[in-house]
Formats: structure tokens, sequence, C-alpha cells
């Protein structure tokens, strides 16, 4: 069987595929990612690659569209507000991908295609060429929601290829029914992908004290720094705990001298980070939230914007983290995060229902089942 994998070029889009990719290569299948620039993240996880799009960013694509510089901090936008400026800023990242997407799926004629949902390509091909299709959740959102929303801001390209709508794909969620995704889908227990990288050795092991890790992902430490960790790091210089600073090559010139317990890493793949640490502090994204419920670690959200506040909202209902403005932050919070039994119960009781969930080796026989219908 030959499987087709496209989204956008964004970690968070891409790294939750990959665990799906490579059971289905281990299974014995030929899989192929079509993607955009930039391609470094596809490359070294290790699959074969065409490149679609015209060789502009996401960022790139934003700016000249808009005239304005890409803001991603978005604490004044309602949810549905996020989720409408997200649906047309991907239409239009999304368009230059339609040819050679199209070409490719016509020449290397896969069994099946796994798409992002914020890929508004794919849903146009798996229509046009009746190919069986998947959207790969990669949250606690639906992805057959935002299919939709997208669509609506690419009926051009509908005219212009003579398709009359979106593929209806099935739905494959990597998130507990208790966090959301689309009820009707398959689920899958969420396995990480963080990359490859050095991991200092000492981080293998749990520290003398409580150990907190701290990270922004990737898109928010790029577009605006470490900014909304400062009131944070000033609290935890009187937390008795270490503090793990994960914020990659980022300008920590704003948090000022850091406390003795402060300590910046070089890049560590978050889930191995996590192995040996008592909670994390983040800003709500998908892939890192998901991270440490795998790990079973109580969290503690600052949502900044894009799907950060439904996902502080979904996870803190389950009783697994706190959330707060950055501003907000003080040291009882701090402290609450690693001494309250009642956060790391509700977080043990995440991991045990995601861990119950398929694996995705054991998830790739209702794949296959989805060609043969």
């Amino acid at each position: 069987m030959r499987i087709l994998f496209t989204g956008p070029p964004a970690a968070g889009h891409l790294f939750p595929m990959i665990p799906t990719a490579q059971a289905l290569r281990a299974a014995g299948h030929e899989v192929l990612f079509a993607g955009s620039q930039p391609l470094n993240q596809l490359r070294e996880a290790g699959f074969p690659i065409v490149e679609i799009g015209d060789g502009r960013s996401i960022r790139d694509v934003f700016e000249q569209s808009t005239g304005e510089e890409i803001r991603y901090v978005a604490p004044d936008m309602t949810t549905e507000q996020i989720l409408g400026r997200a649906a047309h800023g991907f239409a239009l990242v999304s368009r230059s991908t339609v040819d050679g997407l199209l070409e490719a799926a016509d020449s290397w004629r896969p069994d099946l295609l796994v798409h992002d949902s914020f890929q508004a390509a794919a849903p146009l091909v798996a229509a046009k060429l009746k190919i069986p299709s998947v959207v790969h959740n990669f949250g606690v959102g639906s992805g057959l929601d935002m299919i939709g929303r997208i669509a609506a801001h690419f009926t051009e390209a509908y005219e212009t290829y003579g398709v009359a709508g979106p593929a209806e794909p099935t739905a494959l969620n990597v998130v507990p029914a208790s966090l959301g995704g689309d009820p009707e889908g398959l689920r899958m227990r969420y396995l990480p992908y963080n990359g490859g990288g050095i991991v200092p050795a000492e981080l293998l092991r749990r520290g003398s004290r409580p150990r907190v890790a701290v990270t922004l992902g990737t898109v928010l430490a790029e577009l605006d720094g470490v900014r909304a960790i400062v009131r944070l790091i000033e609290a935890a210089a009187s937390v008795d705990a270490e503090f793990l600073l994960a914020v990659g090559g980022a300008d920590l010139g704003p948090l000022g001298t850091l406390p003795d317990n402060v300590r910046p890493l070089p890049w560590v793949p978050l889930a191995e980070l996590l192995t040996a640490t008592d909670a994390l502090i983040h800003h709500g994204g998908s892939g890192t939230l998901l991270t440490a419920l795998q790990a079973g670690l109580p969290q503690l959200l600052l949502p900044q914007g894009a799907d950060h506040f439904t996902n502080a909202d979904a996870l803190t209902s389950t009783g697994a983290a706190l959330s707060s403005a950055s501003d907000d932050v003080d040291a009882p919070l701090l402290a609450r995060l690693t001494a309250d039994p009642a956060l790391r119960e509700a977080a043990a009781r995440l991991r045990d229902q995601n861990a119950a969930l398929p694996t995705p080796a054991e998830t790739v026989p209702a794949l296959e089942a989805l060609t043969a219908s």
C-alpha cells in the first residue's frame, strides 16, 4: 500500500504524523511526504519527500498577503476570531501547493492520503482523484471543523479545479475522548516525536529537589522571544525547585540575571527532557501539552494565541493543569504545580487514558481497511 502524507511546514502540524508514518512503513507500506519549505524537519525524520509550494514559508505568505508583520500573541481575540484568522491565513498558504500535490498524487497514485487539517490542498486533491483520506488531528480541536472553515476561503481553487467541495475524510484523533477531537473518528495513542538531539546525561535521572521544565515551543519563541516568562523567572527565585529553561536559541536578555535555580539548556528533545522532570510550564501548544500528558506530568499553561486558550480550557477542566496569564504568575502558583497531589493524580489519569488507546502500530489495520472500503 502507498500512503501520501502532507501538512504545512510547522513542527506542531508535522510531528504528530511522524509516528503514524513510521508505523505504516514498519508494516511494509510505502510512505511519501509532500512538503513545502522549509523542509529540514521532514528531512530529519528520514522519509522521502516531494517538494510542493512556491518556496515561501508560512511567515512569508502571511506577511506578504497582509502587508503586516505576523502577530502570534493574541490575548484580545476570541477563540472564534483566532480560528477565523487561522483559516484565512492557511488557505493563502495552501493555494500554492495545489498543483504540486495534485501532480504528486496523480503520478505516485497513493492508496491513502493522510493530511493535516490546515493543509487545504489535500481535501481538494483527495476529492478530485477520489483517494480515501484521513485528517490527522494534532490536538484537542476538530480537524473536520477546520477543513470546513478553510474550504470556505478556498472556493476559487475548488472552482478552478472543477471540484464541488472537500473530500470527507476519516478523522484520526491523538487525544483521549475526555480532551476532545472529532467524536466519530478513530483514536490512537499519542506518542511524541520531537526530532533528534543531544540529551545531557545528568537529565536522565531525578534531581535532589523538584524539577520543572519551561518551554515556549518552536513558533512563539521565534516570533515573540521570551517575554511570556519574564514574570515566571522572577517568581522562580523564591521557589524550592530547579527550573530547566528549554527555549532553544531564543535571546534570554529580557530575563535579566537568571536566579541560581534556573538553568538554561541547549535544544533538547522534549519527550526525553520530561522523563526526569516533575512538571512542565509552557505556552499551551498542542504538541507540548500532549508530550507532557503522555509523561503524566502536571502542567501550567500560559496561553498566548493560536490554539493555546482552547487547549488550556480543555486541560484544566480535567484537573491535570493550571492556567494563568503570564503577568499573574507568582511563587505560590509555582509551588502548587509541584506540590498539589490532586494535579498529579489527574495527570496520571490522563496518562493512563492515553496509554489505553491503540498504538500507531495497532492502528495500521484500521488505516488499511479504509483503502479496502
